[in-house]
């Protein structure tokens, strides 16, 4: 569990982030947690997009991410999620205590 001092840097840190994911009209599929667990390992931090043309309530497919990821919610922002998973075997983003 991060906390909100966390929580605010990473806000920080996500700003400048293009979304380097796109959830579309197929929603959550097994490519999309794949493709999104291999963002977190690399980088720690993720910015999603989800795209006009998905129909999925949001906070349930962020609810769904959440919990298939193992991650942490930072931000939502209109249609843009930031989440947040530690990388356990490096430091890539060193948090503030």
């Amino acid at each position: 569990m991060i906390t909100g001092k966390q929580r605010a840097y990473l806000k920080k840190l996500a700003h400048d982030l293009e979304p380097q994911v796109l959830i579309g009209k197929a929603g959550i599929t097994d490519n999309l947690i794949e493709q999104i667990n291999q963002t977190l390992v690399k980088r720690e931090l993720i910015k999603i997009k989800i795209l006009n043309n998905n129909m999925q309530d949001r906070q349930e497919l962020l609810d769904e991410l959440i919990d298939r990821l193992q991650a942490e919610f930072v931000q939502e922002m209109g249609s843009r999620i930031v989440l947040y998973r530690k990388n356990p075997d490096e430091n890539i983003l060193q948090l503030p205590k």
